[in-house]
């Protein structure tokens, strides 16, 4: 994730300020707030994650730059209402049923001012037989390519399958248009993973 949270800070740094709020939804675990605060030191942040534990982390990986984040425990409904300058949502969205998926960015959007930018990542691949299957095994090969433990890994393949809401890219797309986002854009492709990035 790491070149993710590179292109995500290039991304919204074409029309977000210097001196920039950005709200990150699924905040938890840090290490995006972390990575977007090193590369933008003008930027602020309200980072919102419904798991305090993992709230915890965030501060802890933010190092000396946590003071320039608000962390709520919540979703997006208890998030402050803005406006933000601009708005990231990194693999938590594949999480939610289409439905929810879509009210969650509308809350997202209502939030952040008019124009701003939004970047969105997780999981979305073709979800017809046998294409599923195929892309589930890659994603399975992948990660035991690069040394996980095949047991594991199976695991994971197994949970992912079973506990994600999946949709087709263009399914996810629509969801950002039915939302009222615009400029809908592909940036990042990678076997099961897709990023997105769009205007309010």
């Amino acid at each position: 994730m790491e070149a993710v949270h590179r292109m995500t800070s290039i991304l919204l740094s074409e029309h977000a300020p210097a001196n920039a709020h950005v709200l990150v939804l699924g905040a938890g675990g840090g290490l995006e707030l972390k990575a977007l605060a090193e590369a933008q030191p003008g930027w602020r942040f309200t980072g919102v994650d419904p798991a305090g534990p993992m709230l915890d982390l965030a501060r802890e990986a933010m190092g000396p730059d946590a003071g320039r984040a608000d962390l709520v425990q919540g979703y997006i409904e208890d998030a402050p209402p803005g406006p933000f300058d601009a708005a990231t949502c990194l693999l938590t969205l594949h999480f939610l049923g289409r439905e929810d998926r879509v009210q969650t960015l509308q809350e997202m959007r209502r939030r952040m001012k008019p124009g701003a930018p939004l970047v969105v990542a997780h999981s979305s691949f073709p979800q017809e037989e046998p294409a599923r299957a195929r892309w589930l095994s890659r994603y399975a090969a992948y990660a035991i390519a690069s040394g996980a433990d095949p047991a594991q890994v199976e695991q994971a393949r197994a949970a992912v399958a079973a506990s994600l809401v999946l949709l087709r890219p263009h399914e996810d797309e629509a969801c950002l248009r039915d939302a009222g986002f615009s400029d809908v854009e592909t940036f990042y492709a990678a076997f099961t993973w897709r990023g997105w990035t769009a205007r309010s």
